[in-house]
This record gives structure tokens, C-alpha cells and sequence, in this order.
């Protein structure tokens, strides 16, 4: 929207050029998501305070989340807003890639707004049934992967890379590209979600994934920079990284208030819209591999439950004390803070090794 304006005001004002620079911009967008969630923070807690949307803690959680019933919940739509009323601002929307992510976004969005709804306001434990949550987390990654198969300008876009191997192009076909997608998709919306069990585990470590990608999707957007580094080259993606940078903004203000001791949670909400932006930004740039390490936690998480459930189911005995593994060790005595800041320099370590992929090829 302003990129539109500046444009206009740049034929009579050669200082308004500034604003077509993609680093710019993205400045700015991060900016502004920090300003929007710093500015509407304490006023959505004080809501969901008021009309008693707060934390619900099940009884096999550790006993120390026992004083964090009632913290307000439903916090991610704070990041939604500011993810997209920054997007909005600043970035080109006559860029497929822009709306697609934000489709995505706000799509998972509405399946974890329904579903916490019906926990913290209808009183429903379970929250919208499995299967149905499953259903629209599947609607959302097919047409996602749909969309970008029907609107690819070049064979990349379509084609899968592999880090730390220069020659490696395997084209997926329209079958192997949506199956690829849709488990990108659904897999890290749900690998976030589990994560989010702790003050700030969760979003900062997909902040950390999102500044990554937002490099990647810069790069790849730059025929030069990616002939350069030998990634993929993607035109038009290098846009993403307006919605990169407005995602950090976004989580460094939700993180404001959710570092612990946590005013508010993010709930399904975020947490499911975030995984699912941070996977649809993966496919674009074509580095599905690469987020994997540097979301790394994420997919520990993620392992730890299915090893868990399946080690139960076959053998009766369980390998961890609990899971997600975050649980685990807590009950082994750490401290939450400690288990919080450690899983971040992980993560931290995680996303400079993605990072490095772009000159190890």
C-alpha cells in the first residue's frame, strides 16, 4: 500500500526512491509489527483478562504450570494483526508470494482461533475434534500447494535442492510438489504448536527461523546474489522478506509480554499460523531442507511425542519422563527459564548452520 504511494510521490520527489529497496522496507515492516504489538498489547491482555479467556492446564502438566491457570490466552492474534497490518503496508501486493503466505496465515489462524474458542470460552477440554482440526490444516496445505504449483513462473519453483549438494535438481511433478508442500506445511504448523508449551519457546525460535528465511528468500530473489551462492533462484520471492521481517517485529513484541513469567499465551491461534507461514516461506524458496535444521527444536519436539506415543503403544514403556520433551526436562529438575533459554542458543546455533549452507554447497 505505501510501496504504491511512495512509487507515485517518487515521480515528483526522487527521496521517496528509498522505499523500493527491499532492506529498507523490510526495516520498516519490522518496525512497525513491533510498534503495533508493543502499542496493542496491554490492551488485548486487559480483554482477554476481563472476559476470562485464560490458560487451562490439564492435570499430567508439571506441577509448576499449576499457577499459570487463567493467564490470558488467545495472545497470537496480537502477532496475526501485526504480521499482517504490517505486510500490508510495506510490502508489493501485486506479489503472488505475498498473498499466498498471508492466505496461509490467516487461514491456520482461523482453525486455532476455533479451536481455542471452544476451550477457553465454550469450556470444551478438547477443543475442536482432531480430525476436523486435522481437516482444515489439510484444506489450508493443499490449496497452498495448489496455488503455488498452478502459479509457477519456472521449473525451480517446482524443482527440489538439496544443501551441501551444487548439482542436485530433482523436478517433483505436481503429486510429489503437493505432497511435499502439504507435509511442510501442516508438519511445521503442528511442530510449532507442540513446542509451545513454556514462556517464549516457542516464538523465539521461530523468530530466529523467520530472519533466517527472510535472508534466504532475499537471496533467492536476486538472480545475481543466488547465481553467487548457487541456491536456487527464485524471482519475486526476494519479497518475503517484507513478511519475514514484519513476523519478527511481530514476535519480538509478543515475546514483550510472554517471556516468563508470561502475561499472555499465544495459544493455537499463533502458534499454528506461525508454523504454517514458516513452512509455505520454505517451499517458496525452495530450502525445506534447510528449515528443518535450523527449526530444529521444532522437529525435536515433534519426534519426541511420536516416539513417545509409539514406544508406548508397542512396548508399554515410555522413553521420556514426558512429552513434548520440553516436559521432560523439567521433570528432570530444570528450571523452566533454563530449559526456555537453552532450547534459544540451540536454536540459535541451528539457524547459523542453515545459514551456512548458503556458501557450503
Amino acid at each position: 500500500m505505501l510501496l504504491w504511494l511512495s512509487q507515485r510521490l517518487a515521480e515528483t520527489a526522487s527521496l521517496f526512491n528509498v522505499f523500493s529497496y527491499l532492506t529498507f522496507r523490510a526495516i520498516l515492516a519490522a518496525v512497525t509489527a513491533l510498534a503495533i504489538s508493543l502499542a496493542i498489547g496491554p490492551w488485548m491482555i486487559a480483554k482477554l483478562t476481563r472476559d476470562q479467556i485464560g490458560q487451562v492446564v490439564r492435570d499430567y502438566i508439571p506441577a509448576a504450570h499449576q499457577k499459570k491457570v487463567g493467564t490470558p490466552t488467545m495472545g497470537g492474534l496480537l502477532i496475526i494483526v501485526a504480521i499482517a497490518v504490517s505486510t500490508l503496508l510495506w510490502a508489493d501486493l501485486g506479489n503472488r508470494f505475498v498473498w499466498i503466505v498471508l492466505g496461509v496465515t490467516l487461514l491456520f489462524g482461523m482453525v486455532g482461533f476455533w479451536d481455542d474458542y471452544l476451550k477457553l470460552v465454550k469450556k470444551n477440554p478438547k477443543g475442536l475434534i482432531a480430525r476436523y482440526k486435522y481437516f482444515w490444516q489439510s484444506v489450508g496445505g493443499l490449496a497452498a500447494a495448489l496455488a503455488l504449483w498452478y502459479t509457477a513462473r519456472t521449473a525451480v519453483d517446482t524443482t527440489l535442492f538439496l544443501p551441501f549438494v551444487k548439482n542436485f535438481a530433482l523436478p517433483l511433478g505436481i503429486f510429489g510438489f503437493v505432497l511435499l508442500t502439504y507435509l511442510m506445511i501442516v508438519g511445521m504448523s503442528n511442530a510449532v504448536n507442540l513446542t509451545d508449551g513454556l514462556d517464549g519457546l516457542a516464538i523465539m525460535p521461530a523468530v530466529m527461523v523467520a530472519a533466517a528465511l527472510g535472508v534466504f528468500a532475499y537471496a533467492a530473489g536476486n538472480a545475481v546474489f543466488a547465481g553467487y551462492l548457487g541456491i536456487p533462484a527464485v524471482p519475486h520471492a526476494g519479497e518475503l522478506l517484507i513478511f519475514c521481517a514484519a513476523l519478527v517485529g511481530a514476535g519480538l513484541g509478543f515475546l514483550w509480554f510472554n517471556t516468563y513469567p508470561a502475561q499472555v499465551f499465544m495459544g493455537d491461534i499463533g502458534a499454528l499460523s506461525i508454523g504454517a507461514a514458516l513452512g509455505t516461506i520454505a517451499v517458496i524458496v525452495r530450502q525445506e531442507l534447510v528449515v528443518l535444521v535450523m527449526g530444529g527444536i521444532f522437529v525435536l519436539e515433534t519426534a519426541s511425542v511420536i516416539l513417545q506415543v509409539a514406544s508406548f503403544k508397542l512396548t508399554g514403556k515410555r522413553i521420556f519422563r514426558m512429552a513434548p520433551i520440553h516436559h521432560h526436562f523439567e521433570l528432570k529438575g530444570w528450571a523452566e527459564p533454563k530449559v526456555i533459554v537453552r532450547f534459544w542458543i540451540i536454536t540459535f546455533f541451528l539457524v547459523l548452520a542453515g545459514l551456512a549452507t548458503l556458501k557450503l554447497r
